[in-house]
């Protein structure tokens, strides 16, 4: 995600929001805000808010412009509902929210482009994301819960993992400049062949570089 900010709240904020132990992480938890007309900076203005009185943060905040990071992600935030032990989803999950307000399926397209860059970048996979509701039983994600299930859930999982399986597919593709430089020698070849077999397997073999590196056959 291109428009991914780091806002920390200050250490000493209110309500001890920013406790400041360290996170023991395992999990990537997802919440929504439960606001309809709040934005991420919005969220990240509550948390310094002199008006809150309530002993409750998070790591990031999603919108349908892009993300800000309210804490450092190797601090713990008070945003899972079970307590302070060392164990609990507060002191071992990143905790997420996705705001609400605004185009909700462009705020969802940022999410699942940002859990699934978090999940690469740590070598894991969709089985490391929880819902607040596996913390705490708090209906929540709310937006990803309907009529008794949690479909929104089982969808928003699905497509991260898809695209963390297109993340290591174009980490693994050939560099198009790299393929095109081979290409040229492949050119030169194809036209000093001797034979219509030995142009047509330079010319298939260029094909595959094309292939390998997302550009169009020829």
């Amino acid at each position: 995600m291109t428009n991914y900010v780091k806002d920390h709240i200050p250490k000493g904020t209110a309500c001890n929001r920013r406790p400041g132990n360290v996170l023991l992480l395992q999990t990537i938890t997802i919440h929504n805000t439960g606001n309809p007309s709040s934005t991420a900076k919005n969220e990240r203005a509550w948390l310094t808010n002199p008006t809150n009185n309530r002993t409750a943060s998070y790591h990031i905040v999603v919108d349908e412009h892009g993300a800000i990071e309210c804490l450092p992600l190797n601090e713990n935030a008070w945003h899972a509902g079970d307590g302070s032990g060392v164990a609990s989803g507060n002191r071992t999950s990143i905790g997420m929210e996705l705001c609400e307000s605004g185009n909700y399926a462009k705020t969802l397209n940022n999410a699942v482009e940002l859990v699934a860059a978090m999940l690469k970048e740590r070598g894991w996979q969709v089985d490391r994301l929880r819902r607040h509701y596996d913390w705490s039983g708090k209906i929540c994600p709310r937006k990803m819960y309907n009529g008794g299930k949690w479909s929104g859930w089982n969808m928003f999982k699905e497509r991260v993992a898809a695209r963390l399986q297109s993340i290591k597919e174009e980490e693994n593709m050939m560099k198009p400049a790299d393929a095109n430089k081979i290409i040229a020698f492949l050119s030169a070849a194809h036209g000093l062949a001797q034979d219509k077999a030995s142009r047509d397997e330079a010319h298939r073999l260029a094909n595959e570089l094309r292939k390998a590196s997302g550009q169009k056959e020829q």
